[in-house]
């Protein structure tokens, strides 16, 4: 079968001439040194069998990969065995030297992906790390023993018909499973399969159905889904099906499309138009090719997501003439273009098609936002951009292979994870500093097995440049300049990872609150109205007991109310009753943290209104339209009022006015800002107390008598030009 499915597979094979005194002391059955049996761990048999086959790949003697990792050692983490922590450190170290020596040995990383090999190589790293030594190794035994007991019982209630083959096959397979942990450890070591931000994230749509373990069988279905995405990317962007009629630029490539088919196109709606078409995205521009009476592409209009053009996509509703009916669309804007543009996806249940396009569409717009911000240029660019590459082609291998559309915080788009998470501008700033890391080695030493200028391992840009999507300058190059990003570090934790769990912490509060959202969210707008009179109660109440007082119905409480609001003033305490309000809520939450132990509060009880007829909900829905429209009319003649005033269309009242105005700005000049306070706030209480309440009336309808004899300036309505344009194309059609 070949010399990479020799080296991939469980049992001894010829190797070549190269090689074979390396194989033959790697799959040797002596006993290792002495030295390094007292310094090893014991290891259980999956570790030591795949620390002689990353042996034979990278062409050491597994006695020297030993040696190498082991002196001095990192120390371990406190919650874990010695043991078990530095047997993980192990099998991280050989199997990041076997991928790398085969990431060197092949010509094109796409292939690696696609081979089978490959597949139950990687398997076996993520086993041989989650259970390293004996006793972890047996205990995982244990568990898988429990758990096949219990599926096999036959009067537990399981099902003999399963959802699909592969979860029948998961069924039979003989294979341990692999956490999480495993999986983020090994997984990110090929950039193509996995990213550090957003492995968890992964493994999470992957397992959606297996209880939060990976088997082999989907986890080798993930990586021929992969492989076909990687291959048809590979096709459209400088294969020999290369996308029509675009003319890409170097390092452009075509992340996927829509409407390949005339019979399903996309629907493009600028005002009232509509046309249907074809829609590329790359990872600079978003193309609209529009499909023309004899079912032929037209020229692409170009939507550039590359520069600052302040450019927002949203997700909004469409239909003819501009009508908001169906909710599959993707709304495009920004400052080069005059009218907002709508693609609409047609679908015939559910938008899933148009929140793919939506979120791979952000994903191109965050990672030229985090290019933008930090200034990245020549090869750190081509990094950030062959990272959200990547993170798409993984994403629509996920919604292609699993049919699961990851969103929010479990989305498998790093730069569209880092701007939904909490303080995920840290998470950016530490992937900055990585970027900037350009002469850090991953593997310390001193020989053969450090990495040097020509192992730029394991960078994402790296992987697009042998597949043949990307072309970097000869000073760009990674071989060049000796760039190697900590995507991967053997017995720790990256700054982005540490970044990403202390944000991942803050999500799980955020999504409690959510989800506490959800649950009071009501759809009537009668009973949204009586929920928000019942939480501004306490606000209401005080206002009608101010206003009781300031009607003077009781005349010795507006009184007692008078004087002693008097007194606030003329002692100056005015200005201390919003820091005491501040104060007295500080008080009161602070009493109802140690006094109330921490349990939930009651429900908030509101009385629902009787519900309404479809009826009287439309006849009270134009009643409140057309007291709106009054409203509206109100405030546009009191402003054509006043531009009459100011341009002295009413010389009398103007003179009054200016008149006025002076007073006014001689009291704001002369007077301290307490005293006018006063006078207005005495004014107004004043204004009904018996002693007032008749001279009051009467300069009140001397103000609005006169207000009605002040003419409102004119106005004269003009069509638009467009409208009239666009309804003489209709008449002449």
């Amino acid at each position: 079968m070949g010399l990479f499915d020799g080296l991939f597979s469980r049992h001894p094979s010829p190797t070549p001439p190269a090689m074979a005194t390396a194989t033959d002391a790697a799959a040797s059955p002596s006993p290792p040194s002495s030295s390094t049996s007292l310094n090893d761990p014991p290891l259980s048999p999956a570790a030591i069998s795949l620390v002689h086959r990353c042996a034979r790949i990278a062409g050491v003697p597994a006695e020297q990969l030993l040696r190498r990792r082991f002196e001095p050692g990192p120390a371990p983490e406190a919650e874990e065995p010695v043991a078990l922590a530095r047997g993980r450190s192990l099998v991280e170290y050989c199997s990041y030297m076997a991928l790398r020596a085969e990431t060197r040995r092949r010509q094109h990383d796409d292939l690696l992906v696609g081979d089978a090999g490959f597949h139950s190589l990687t398997y076996d790293m993520m086993l041989a790390w989650e259970a390293p030594d004996p006793d972890t190794d047996a205990d995982l035994q244990k568990s898988v023993l429990l758990c096949s007991g219990d599926v096999d019982g036959g009067d537990d209630g399981t099902s003999m018909f399963y959802s699909s083959p592969t979860q029948m096959a998961i069924q039979v397979d003989g294979r341990r499973t692999v956490g999480p942990e495993a999986f983020a450890k090994i997984a990110p070591a090929c950039p193509a399969v996995a990213h550090p931000m957003t492995v968890r994230n992964l493994f999470d749509a992957l397992t959606n159905s297996t209880g939060g373990r990976l088997h082999f069988l989907i986890y080798h279905k993930y990586l021929k889904s992969l492989d076909t995405v990687l291959q048809s990317t590979k096709l459209m962007s400088g294969g020999v099906q290369k996308t029509p009629r675009l003319e890409l630029c170097n390092g452009e490539v075509v992340l996927d499309v829509f409407g390949a088919a005339t019979t399903k196109p996309v629907l493009q709606h600028i005002g009232t138009s509509t046309w249907p078409g074809r829609l590329t995205l790359t990872n600079h521009s978003l193309y609209f090719e529009p499909i023309g009476v004899d079912f032929s592409y037209g020229d692409a209009v170009v939507y550039d997501l590359a520069e600052d053009l302040k450019q927002c996509v949203k997700r909004e509703s469409t239909g003819p003439w501009g009508a908001h009916l169906f909710d599959k669309a993707v709304m495009y804007k920004s400052s080069s273009i005059s009218e907002p543009v709508f693609f609409e996806f047609p679908q015939f249940k559910g938008h899933s098609r148009r929140d793919y396009w939506f979120a791979i569409i952000k994903e191109v717009l965050h990672a030229h936002k985090f290019i933008r911000r930090y200034k990245l240029a020549s090869f750190q660019r081509a990094e950030a951009l062959s990272v959200a590459t990547l993170g798409i082609l993984r994403y629509r291998t996920v919604k292609e292979g699993f049919h699961i559309l990851p969103a929010y915080f479990k989305t498998t788009l790093a730069f569209n994870l880092a701007e939904k998470l909490p303080k995920g501008d840290k998470i950016l700033e530490a992937l900055h500093g990585q970027l900037k890391q350009q002469h850090c080695s991953r593997f310390r030493g001193s020989d053969e097995l450090v990495g040097g200028p020509d192992d730029p391992f394991p960078l994402s840009a790296h992987t697009l440049m042998r597949m043949g999507l990307l072309e970097l300058k000869e000073e760009d190059h990674p071989e060049e300049r000796d760039f190697s990003a900590r995507d991967v570090q053997t017995g720790g934790t990256s700054s982005v990872q540490m970044a990403l769990e202390r944000s991942v912490g803050y999500s799980d509060r955020v999504e409690a609150a959510r989800a506490t959202l959800d649950q009071v969210k009501v759809e009537d707008i009668d009973t949204n109205v009586a929920v928000l009179k019942e939480l501004l109660f306490p606000l209401i109440e005080i206002g009608k007991r101010l206003r009781f007082l300031a009607d003077w119905e009781e005349p010795l409480k507006s009184y007692v109310f008078l004087l002693c609001f008097l007194y606030i003033v003329y002692r100056g305490w005015i200005w201390y009753i919003f820091p005491g309000l501040l104060l007295g809520c500080t008080a009161f939450m602070l009493w109802n943290k140690h006094h109330g132990n921490r349990q939930m509060i009651g429900a908030f009880e509101v009385t629902t209104p009787p519900r309404r007829r479809t009826v009287e909900q439309l006849l009270a829905l134009q009643e409140a339209i057309s007291q709106l429209e009054a409203h509206v009319q109100a405030g546009n003649i009191f402003l054509l009022k006043l531009r009459s005033l100011m341009l002295a269309a009413f010389p009398q009242s103007t003179n009054k006015v200016a008149v006025a105005m002076l007073v006014a700005a001689a009291a704001f000049a002369l007077l301290p800002l307490r005293r006018i306070v006063l006078l207005v706030v005495v004014e107004a209480y004043t204004r009904h107390m018996p002693a007032r309440k008749k001279s009051s009336e009467k300069l009140l309808r001397r103000l609005r008598e006169w207000w009605l004899r002040i003419p409102a300036a004119p106005v004269q309505l003009l069509r638009p030009q467009d409208t009239r344009r666009w309804r003489s194309r209709l008449r002449s059609r």
